[in-house]
C-alpha cells in the first residue's frame, strides 16, 4: 500500500491548476485518460504501419484502369479471360466514349478547273454505324419500293464530282497547279555551258556543309573519296553541319503509332432498363454471349445485393475491344442518374468491387422517353429499315442514305433482317467543322457488312471518259453487266426448261423465265443497250422488245401491255430504265413477263449462267484508282486492307 509520502512524491505538493474555476482532477481519472490516449495511439501506429507494409510488398487488390486490363487479355481459353469477338454482340441504344464512331477531317483535295488543278482543304465526316443498334431519328424515309431502288428513270444519274480526289499533301490554303511540257525543241531560252568537274567539287565543297536534313547529310559525291573534300587545306567543313542527339538513358524515341484496327478502343455501353428483368437477361438482351452475362451478373449481384433490376435503372459496361476481339472491364448499375454499385477487373484478372466511374454524357440521356429501347435479335427491323434509321440519325441526310441503298442494291437484300453484326462505314464531305450535310455532299467511300458479305466501294473518276462510278479495290465497277430480274418486286412463276405449255398442251421448251406481277407494273431494261425492235411479234409474244447489249448478249420483254413511247428501234437504253409495262398479250394466260436471255444467238437460262463483270480499270485508269484507294485508305486508318490487296 502507497502511504502519504509516496503520494506527494508522485503526485507534487503543489496545488493542481484548475480553469474556469473546474474541481480538481481526481488522480484516477488522470491515469484513465493516459492510458486511453496511449492505447488509441498504439491501434492507429499498427494500422499505418500494416497498409505501409502491405504496400510495400505490393499485396493490395487495385482496380485495373483500362489500359491495365487490355494488358491481362490472353488468347481465349476455358479458363483464361473472357474474350468474345465484337460482331457478336448487339450495340445498346447510346454508346459512348468512341471517337471512331463520328470523326470531322480536314483534307486537302484536288480538282480540275480549265487548265489547272486546283487544291483546297475541305471537310469530310468518317462515321461507322453498327445497325443492329436502336436508332432513333424524326426525319422520314420513303417506304420499300424495288422499282425506285433499280430504276434510274429515263436518264442515267451521272454524279456530279465538285470534291475532286484526295491529294497526297496537306495545303494551308487554295493552291493552283499548271502543268506543261517542257520546251525541247526551238526555245528561247540560252544555256549555259555544261559546268567541270572541278566546278562541280567547289560547289559541294562550298555548299556540302548545309546540305543536310535534320541529322543526316542528304548530298555527297559517294563515288568520290569523301577525304578529298577535308577540312585540312580549307576554312570550310563539309562535316560542320552534322550533329548528333543525346538521348536520356533508359529512354526510347519512336513516331506515333498510327491508329488501325489492331490498336485498343474503350468503349461505355450504355443499357437503360425499361421493365423488370434480372442483370443476365439485360445483358444477353443486347447482344452479349450467355458466359459473359452470367460472369458479370454474378459478380454485379454479390455487391448490389441481388440480380434484378427494374424500370430506371440503368447498366453501364465498360469494354476494351481490339479488332473484333472484346473484353467486359468495368461493369456498374445506376438507379437513373444515381451511381449504386460498380465492379471492375483488378490486376489479377478477377473482378472486384470498386468505384463510381466518371461521369459521361450518354448517362443523361439513356432514359429519354424518345429514345428507342434496345431491341433483341427477334425485334430487329429490316436491312432496309435499319440502313435508313442508321444513316438519318448519323445526319447524313436522305440523299446520301438513298445513295446507299442504291449501290447496295446489286449485292444485299434489303427485306432480309438486321443481325446484330451489320454495319456500315462511310467516309463523305460536309459543309462544314459541325458535318453539315448538303444537296452537294458525296460520298467517297462506303463499306458495308451483313452477314458474312462484304462490300468495300470507292469512289472513282475515269481520266479516260471522265465518267464517274463506285469500284471495288480491284477496279471493278459496282454495276453488274446485266440484271437477273426486270420486274422488281415480281413473283418468280415458270422456270427455264422443258415444261407442258400452257395455252397448247403438249410438251414445249420454256426458253426464258416468267415473273409475275400486276398488270401495269413497271418492267426496266436489265443492262445498257441498243433497242433492236420494238412492237408488235406475230409468233404469240405479245408486245416484244428486243435490246442488243455488248459482247453478243441480247435481252427479250414479252407479253407488255404497253411499250414506253422512248423505247424505239435504234434508242439507246440504260440500266435500270423503265421500257414498257407488264401485261397478258399474245399467247398469255395471265399478267406476267416472259424474260429471255440469247448470247450469241442461243437462248440461255437468265439465273443461271455466268454472267460478265461490269465495267473494269485498266492501264493508266487503273493505276490512279489504286493511288486514290490507298489515300482513302490510309485517311481512314485501314492500311491493313492494301496489304490484303497487294
Amino acid at each position: 500500500m502507497t502511504d502519504g509520502r509516496e503520494l506527494t512524491r508522485l503526485l507534487g505538493s503543489e496545488p493542481a491548476l484548475l480553469a474556469d474555476g473546474r474541481r480538481a482532477p481526481d488522480r484516477r481519472e488522470i491515469s484513465f485518460r493516459w492510458l486511453s490516449g496511449t492505447f488509441l495511439t498504439g491501434i492507429t501506429s499498427t494500422i499505418l504501419m500494416g497498409v505501409a507494409l502491405t504496400a510495400a510488398l505490393d499485396g493490395r487488390r487495385q482496380l485495373a484502369i483500362p489500359a491495365e486490363a487490355y494488358a491481362s487479355l490472353r488468347d481465349d481459353s476455358e479458363d483464361g479471360p473472357l474474350v468474345a469477338k465484337r460482331g457478336g454482340r448487339l450495340v445498346a441504344t447510346s454508346i459512348a466514349a468512341k471517337p471512331a464512331d463520328k470523326q470531322i477531317m480536314e483534307v486537302s483535295t484536288m480538282i480540275q478547273q480549265g487548265g489547272k488543278e486546283v487544291v483546297r482543304r475541305q471537310p469530310f465526316e468518317h462515321v461507322k454505324m453498327a445497325l443492329a443498334a436502336a436508332h432513333s431519328t424524326q426525319e422520314s424515309y420513303p417506304a420499300f419500293d424495288a422499282l425506285a431502288i433499280f430504276s434510274s428513270g429515263t436518264k442515267p444519274a451521272v454524279p456530279a464530282i465538285s470534291t475532286g480526289q484526295i491529294y497526297g499533301s496537306d495545303v494551308e490554303s487554295e493552291v493552283s497547279l499548271e502543268t506543261a511540257d517542257f520546251p525541247t525543241k526551238e526555245t528561247g531560252f540560252n544555256y549555259a555551258p555544261p559546268m567541270t568537274l572541278e566546278e562541280i567539287e567547289e560547289t559541294v565543297r562550298t555548299n556540302g556543309s548545309v546540305l543536310t536534313d535534320g541529322n543526316s547529310q542528304v548530298a555527297s559525291l559517294y563515288y568520290v573519296d569523301p577525304r578529298r573534300f577535308a577540312a585540312s587545306n580549307s576554312a570550310l567543313d563539309i562535316t560542320s553541319g552534322l550533329t548528333a542527339k543525346v538521348i536520356e538513358s533508359n529512354m526510347s524515341v519512336a513516331a506515333p503509332e498510327a491508329r488501325n484496327t489492331a490498336t485498343p478502343e474503350y468503349a461505355d455501353d450504355i443499357i437503360p432498363v425499361r421493365s423488370d428483368t434480372d442483370i443476365a437477361s439485360a445483358l444477353a438482351a443486347n447482344g452479349y454471349s450467355k458466359k459473359q452475362a452470367d460472369l458479370v451478373a454474378h459478380n454485379l449481384a454479390a455487391v448490389f445485393g441481388g440480380d434484378k433490376l427494374r424500370d430506371g435503372n440503368i447498366l453501364r459496361v465498360g469494354i476494351m475491344q481490339t479488332g473484333e476481339d472484346l473484353k467486359i472491364v468495368r461493369a456498374s448499375i445506376y438507379e437513373r442518374d444515381q451511381h449504386q454499385v460498380t465492379i471492375a477487373l483488378d490486376d489479377k484478372g478477377a473482378f472486384v468491387q470498386g468505384t463510381a466511374p466518371p461521369v459521361i454524357k450518354a448517362m443523361a440521356s439513356a432514359l429519354d422517353n424518345n429514345m428507342l429501347a434496345p431491341q433483341a435479335g427477334s425485334d430487329l427491323p429490316s436491312v432496309y429499315d435499319g440502313i435508313y434509321r442508321a444513316a438519318l440519325s448519323y445526319g447524313m441526310g436522305l440523299d446520301l442514305a438513298t445513295q446507299i441503298v442504291k449501290l447496295l442494291a446489286n449485292t444485299v437484300d434489303f427485306q432480309a433482317q438486321l443481325r446484330p453484326t451489320d454495319k456500315l462505314e462511310a467516309f463523305f464531305s460536309v459543309a462544314d467543322q459541325n458535318g453539315k450535310v448538303t444537296k452537294n455532299s458525296e460520298l467517297l467511300f462506303l463499306y458495308a457488312k451483313f452477314g458474312d458479305n462484304e462490300t468495300r466501294l470507292y469512289r472513282f473518276q475515269d481520266p479516260t471518259d471522265d465518267s464517274v462510278d463506285y469500284y471495288g479495290p480491284d477496279g471493278k465497277s459496282i454495276h453488274q453487266f446485266l440484271l437477273r430480274n426486270p420486274v422488281p418486286g415480281g413473283i418468280f412463276k415458270s422456270g427455264f426448261g422443258m415444261r407442258r405449255h400452257p395455252i397448247l398442251g403438249y410438251m414445249r421448251m420454256h426458253t426464258g423465265v416468267d415473273w409475275a406481277a400486276p398488270k401495269g407494273t413497271p418492267i426496266i431494261a436489265t443492262g445498257n443497250g441498243v433497242v433492236e425492235k420494238a412492237g408488235w411479234d406475230r409468233g404469240g409474244y405479245g408486245n416484244q422488245t428486243i435490246i442488243r447489249h455488248a459482247n453478243g448478249y441480247e435481252t427479250s420483254y414479252n407479253h407488255q401491255s404497253a411499250i414506253a413511247k422512248d423505247v424505239v428501234e435504234g434508242a439507246k437504253i440504260h440500266q435500270g430504265q423503265v421500257i414498257g409495262w407488264i401485261g397478258t398479250t399474245g399467247q398469255s394466260t395471265g399478267p406476267h413477263l416472259h424474260y429471255e436471255m440469247i448470247v450469241n444467238g442461243n437462248k440461255v437460262d437468265p439465273l443461271k449462267i455466268r454472267l460478265p463483270d461490269g465495267k473494269s480499270l485498266g492501264g493508266d485508269a487503273l493505276a490512279r484508282f489504286g493511288a486514290e484507294r490507298k489515300r482513302i485508305d490510309a485517311l481512314l486508318g485501314h492500311e491493313d486492307w492494301n496489304i490484303a490487296s497487294n
